[in-house]
């Protein structure tokens, strides 16, 4: 059956299909082409009659990944165009009103960006307005050239701006704008993080989940700068937004895949910085002093974000997926291990600065069994993730909004086991889908019968703590750091990364 809605900018023909009406492709800016590329987003213009919202809307420019990655875990129905800032809304029952509200926030690396791959019904489903949405990334969203570029950080811009529209338009499909989550996972959460310290993005939710990332992956501005300049040098052009927005899009995208190359390769922080270096991410959200005032920590530590509600948390093995898939977790010696960075670059526990024979004996401690591979995946996990996600939920446990920590611990039967409770497993059990199979993200990883129990407590808490504010553990604070453990049998754990935050203690 079609549904009708009114939004400011015309009306939307969606579907309703067992209770919930599914709205998909809605404009919440103007397409970011012509004149517009390279530049902050702007209001859509209005239509006349009835809009169809019935199939997806294009994602933004970005490298193809086909349908499928080669292991079967990324789903990505969508295609790039030009009107490519646009969200997906699942709802119960657009008449109504006073529902929650979730706006899903996607990762891709900052790389990607693919709203379409999420099927919010489960939460419609379950009395809460889900939408999910695409905003721009890679040199699309995050170039910056220097002192006196007005186009950084667009793609937090485009996510600013897509709240914006939930705020003023929600109510027309029966949330409430005043009960607004936003939800996100690696990118989608390290931009969450970023959002809880921006100015312009204050107001526009109440509260958050920050899935395997947090607000420590910023670049600074001269660093940010490099990479800006760089890019301008392979594609032949004066490093100025104008010059840079005139290339096409496929050109554009093939010089950023090369600038991908050259960090990935040569990870030199005398070279790149040791941001971009450490992380091989040429392109991620930029202290700029404007968009992003300051280093997010800082200002989430001065009570930026202070009334939001966080939930946060990590995979117990979050980052092993990337050295099993690589193969690197079978090359990484004890040599290596316990090598120099310029021997034997991120493969090394010098290059995330932490005293080597210190941090040698103290996860050897904690993974006795372990081969230098698994420890360098331990290291990996604690550096990008769990580590920030600690120190995010120690800076906003004094402020008066909740903090919540878990840790989600089911492993993956794929690659034999191997890959334990990796990066973006948990995605299935959050969004209640994993009847899907492959046409889902993470959907080769959960073998041939996962635990619906388990999703049945994960999708309850993420819509508990939307509702509520009340995920159905103990809050976390300096006096009890009390982190869900997300399993078959779910646990409460007291203070379960002490060891790790006394190791990485003083390193940044």
């Amino acid at each position: 059956m079609d549904t009708i809605v009114g939004v400011r900018s015309g009306r939307v023909r969606g579907r309703t299909v067992g209770g919930v009406s599914t709205f998909l492709g809605i404009p919440y800016a103007a397409p970011p082409s012509g004149e517009r590329r390279l530049r902050p987003p702007q209001p859509v213009e209005p239509w006349d009659g009835v809009r169809d919202a019935t199939v997806l809307g294009p994602e933004p420019p970005q490298p193809d990944f086909g349908s499928h990655d080669p292991t079967g875990f990324v789903y990505d129905p969508a295609l790039p165009g030009d009107d490519c800032l646009n969200l997906n809304v699942w709802t119960p029952d657009a008449g109504a009103g006073g529902m929650p509200v979730m706006v899903w926030i996607p990762g891709g690396a900052f790389q990607y960006s693919s709203g379409g791959s999420y099927d919010g019904s489960r939460f419609a489903r379950d009395g809460v307005v889900c939408v999910t949405i695409n905003y721009r990334t890679g040199a699309d969203g995050f170039l910056y050239l220097g002192e006196g570029d007005d186009g950084a950080d667009l793609g937090l811009l485009d996510q600013v701006a897509a709240l914006t529209w939930v705020r003023d338009g929600i109510a027309a499909f029966g949330g409430d704008p005043d009960r607004v989550t936003v939800f996100g996972e690696s990118a989608g959460a390290m931009s969450i993080g970023t959002l809880l310290s921006m100015p312009r993005a204050e107001g526009l939710f109440r509260r958050a989940v920050l899935q395997s990332g947090a607000a420590h992956h910023v670049v600074p501005a001269a660093e940010a700068a490099r990479i800006g300049r760089r890019l301008a040098e392979v594609l032949g052009v004066p490093a100025t937004r104008d010059a840079v927005g005139q290339v096409p899009v496929d050109r554009l995208l093939a010089a950023q895949g090369q600038l991908d190359a050259e960090v990935t390769s040569n990870p030199d922080p005398a070279r790149w910085g040791r941001e971009v270096a450490t992380s091989t991410m040429p392109f991620h959200p930029v202290v700029d002093g404007d968009v992003v005032p300051a280093a997010p920590m800082d200002r989430i530590a001065a009570g930026a974000g202070r009334d939001v509600d966080v939930l946060i948390g990590t995979n117990s093995d979050d980052w092993r997926m990337f050295p099993v898939f690589s193969g690197l977790i079978d090359r990484v010696t004890d040599e290596v291990l316990s090598g120099s960075v310029e021997a034997y670059g991120l493969q090394c526990l010098a290059a995330y600065g932490l005293p080597v024979e210190t941090a040698l004996r103290a996860y050897r401690g904690a993974h006795p069994d372990a081969g230098p591979g698994d420890l360098l995946a331990a290291v990996q996990t604690d550096w990008w993730v769990r580590i920030p996600a600690v120190r995010l939920a120690d800076a906003h446990a004094p402020c008066p909004g909740a903090t919540f920590m878990y840790e989600f611990a089911w492993p993956s039967p794929a690659f034999g086991g191997r890959l334990g409770a990796c990066h973006a497993l948990e995605l299935p059990f959050v969004f209640d889908t994993l009847d899907r199979g492959t046409e889902q993200m993470m959907g080769g990883a959960l073998g041939s019968d996962p635990p619906q129990q388990l999703a049945d407590t994960v999708h309850g808490a993420w819509v508990a703590f939307a509702t509520c504010g009340d995920p159905g553990w103990p809050r976390y604070g300096p006096d009890r750091r009390a982190t869900m453990r997300l399993d078959i049998r779910p646990s409460v754990v007291e203070d379960p990364y002490a060891r790790e935050r006394a190791l990485w203690a003083g390193v940044r």
